[in-house]
């Protein structure tokens, strides 16, 4: 593991949010896609199970994209200005199934509100390890997606596995036309 759980699975939401818009469609369109993504990784507190609070967290997706994938420098400030506007205020807490880790809102804010404190939150972590090379945009030249390398090797280069398995094919077609 290279950060704390709630690091990396905040991490993985923000860039699963990210991608949930491409250039091949939108993802995240019903309450019902919300509700996946909200057990996917394990936000407790308040959900208003509405289209208000699915837009809200929709329109989160380009401040999320410029955090994920800005200079360092810049990371601080973003943070800072998110951190700010929720005035978070972090706290250890407890509950389910996981042991002592931050929040730094009430579990009755928004679910929006949460969504980009816990991010901020865990790029705190990025920042001050200097790991801001963990994120990244995805290498296939047709994918904008963003990539949370969370590897020991830092090898992972594609944002999912079709994105992946896309360019193995294309390397392996291209070796076969060349004779290789």
């Amino acid at each position: 593991m290279v950060f704390a759980h709630d690091t990396e699975t905040a991490l993985q939401a923000a860039a699963t949010l990210v991608n949930s818009e491409d250039d091949d469609g939108d993802t995240l369109t019903s309450v019902a896609d919300l509700d996946e993504f909200f057990e996917r990784f394990e936000y407790t507190g308040r959900r208003d199970r509405d289209r208000a609070e699915l837009d809200a967290v929709r329109a989160l997706r380009p401040a999320l994209r410029t955090l994920l994938t800005s200079e360092r420098d810049q990371a601080v400030e973003i943070v800072n200005e998110m951190l700010a506007a929720a005035r978070a205020v972090p706290r250890l807490v407890r509950h389910d199934r996981f042991d002592w880790h931050l929040h730094a809102v009430d579990a009755d804010a928004p679910l929006a509100t949460r969504i980009v404190v816990e991010t901020a939150m865990a790029m705190i972590d990025v920042i001050r390890a200097d790991e801001l090379s963990r994120l990244a945009l995805c290498s296939d030249d047709d994918c904008n997606g963003v990539v949370v390398d969370l590897s020991r090797n830092r090898s992972r280069r594609f944002c999912s596995t079709s994105c992946g398995n896309r360019n193995a094919v294309a390397a392996y077609r291209a070796r076969q036309a060349s004779g290789g």
